[in-house]
């Protein structure tokens, strides 16, 4: 079998140049992506043939909306409970290797399911419970492919790649759907999930072909508990991603309930059935595939705030029109403009996350990006649902589009991201220390003496709280900044790190910001020599 090399080393070109080249397709021009993007589709593909026929065949089997939208918690709760400790492993092992074991876990679910719904052995719970088990290997699946893409696409393509993954998104809304209503109208529910399985496999023997050059720490494989610490610290520690978060939940959880009741709306509609439901469903996707065309120069005339806001009010809008749509004509139309918001919205804050995040730690924070979208999405679909059970399909969605766009604007105008973005590129401006301490001993404790002017002391501990977020990012255990009060100019920063090979990794994880950061906190330094630095182990 033919095998893909490893991209070429990326030379990020001159802002001229990107701007000739840019365009909403230029990402498919790398033949890596390419392969990879395909991947993504055929996988989408299935993830929407395994939700259509699961939420068509809860239909089949009780009439109540809770158990209908409880499909959609079951698929998007894994997410939610094992996304971290997935972007850890993406972020320790082989992403390539890891990439292929998710689709095979995929296939073999869907054969299981396959063989429950032919042995007529399905009920509810269980489907709920092998709907879990899906999302189980879709939770391991996307941190990994997340953290993949910026890997392999200059970062001045990087939000237009973004875009493409949404349109491979939506354009596998339109194929799964109507590829799943086709199935079941044709040959029954079950015959879904097997070409789900026949496609898994397939996409997993497509992404064997690619040959990724895989580097081994020299310090060796970051402990899974370790690596978690570290990627919830980062997280913690950034304004900017900590925003996105709350923004992005706060959307899908409004957003959900569209989606998670959209198989009863489609059954109020006029001679509804699976086909409707599929319509609806492409018709989301024909609106964001739209979207992504000009999603570029949208990008450019409007600011990312500006456009999470309108993608949220237009999310709103389309909800409370399906809410009343009195045919299929403009619930089709109302969809259309519902997958322009999904889009708009969610690129927006995917591309905010990215470029927050350095490439040690992309999987884990993308990881956790995710866990808020599946966070909102399953406990929506759980309110939204309970709610049309105990009242209406109409009251449910007119709440939650109400309260989609009060949230997202108190968000807004209340939380800020300090907007402006850090210079993430790797720096081996800070050299590592050579010490004799053995791998994985106690914990290590460093200082670092600083003389400062009394008169700028104010402004020098201002400076140092972002020293402390920029430790912490880093993985260190603690921090904290110690005033000498017999000598009021003395100044002690004090670092303690799990072992001393994490204290070492903190050196590979340093960037232009923090080198930057450095220059600004010894421009207070009065003395004439660099600030004396002293390393301890702790031994009891």
């Amino acid at each position: 079998m033919q095998t893909l090399p490893p991209p070429e080393p990326r030379s990020e070109p001159q802002p001229a140049a990107a701007a000739q080249i840019q365009s909403a397709w230029s990402p498919l021009n790398i033949p890596v992506f390419r392969l990879l993007w395909g991947t993504w589709l055929t996988a989408n593909i299935c993830m929407w043939m395994n939700d259509v026929a699961a939420a068509w065949m809860m239909t089949s089997l009780t009439s109540s909306p809770i158990w209908v939208a409880l499909v959609q918690t079951a698929s998007t709760l894994p997410v939610f409970l094992l996304g971290l400790p997935s972007g850890a492993m993406a972020d320790i092992l082989d992403r390539r290797r890891y990439f292929i074991i998710t689709q095979f876990w995929l296939a073999s679910t869907a054969l299981i399911l396959c063989l429950a719904v032919l042995s007529e052995v399905i009920t509810p719970p269980l489907l709920l419970a092998l709907t879990f088990v899906n999302g189980i290997g879709l939770a391991m699946r996307w941190p990994v492919f997340a953290a993949l893409v910026p890997e392999i696409v200059p970062r001045f393509h990087l939000p237009t790649a973004l875009a493409l993954n949404g349109v491979s998104m939506n354009a596998s809304r339109i194929v799964g759907p109507l590829a799943a209503g086709a199935l079941i109208a044709s040959a029954g529910t079950a015959y879904v999930f097997v070409l789900n399985a026949v496609l898994s496999v397939i996409s997993g023997l497509v992404v064997m072909r690619w040959r990724r050059e895989y580097s081994p720490s020299p310090l060796g494989r970051e402990r899974l508990f370790s690596a978690m610490r570290v990627g919830r610290q980062f997280v913690a520690q950034s304004t900017r991603l900590r925003a996105v978060f709350l923004r992005v939940a706060l959307f899908f959880f409004n957003s959900t309930a569209l989606l998670a009741l959209l198989p009863l709306l489609a059954r109020r509609l006029e001679g509804g059935g699976a086909g409707t439901f599929t319509l609806l469903l492409a018709s989301m996707g024909c609106g964001a595939i739209a979207l992504a065309v000009v999603l570029p120069r949208l990008r450019q005339a409007l600011a990312g705030n500006q456009l999470v806001l309108a993608g949220t009010l237009l999310q709103s809008a389309a909800t409370l029109m399906m809410a009343f749509a009195p045919n299929v004509y403009v619930a089709v139309a109302t969809m259309f403009l519902a997958g322009m918001a999904w889009l708009c919205t969610a690129n927006t804050l995917s591309v905010s996350a990215q470029m927050a995040l350095p490439d040690w730690v992309r999987a884990r924070g993308m990881s956790m990006y995710q866990m808020a979208i599946m966070g909102g999405s399953a406990l929506g679909a759980a309110l939204w649902g309970q709610v049309a059970t105990m009242s209406s399909l109409t009251l449910s969605l007119s709440a939650s589009a109400v309260t989609g766009s009060l949230g997202m604007w108190a968000a807004l105008r209340l939380i800020h991201d300090h907007g402006l973005e850090e210079d993430l590129t790797p720096s081996r401006e800070f050299k590592a220390p050579v010490g004799q301490t053995p791998p994985h001993s106690g914990p290590v404790v460093v200082t670092l003496e600083y003389r400062i002017d009394p008169a700028r002391a104010a402004a020098f501990v201002k400076l140092m709280q972002e020293s402390r977020r920029s430790r912490l990012r880093q993985g260190a255990l603690s921090w904290e900044l110690l005033h000498d009060i017999s000598e009021p100019d003395r100044y002690l920063e004090r670092i303690v790190d799990e072992s001393w090979t994490e204290h070492l990794r903190r050196f590979d994880r340093i960037t232009a910001a923090d080198v930057a950061l450095r220059d600004r906190k010894l421009a207070f330094h009065t003395a004439s020599e660099p600030p004396l630095v002293t390393r301890y182990s702790v031994t009891s």
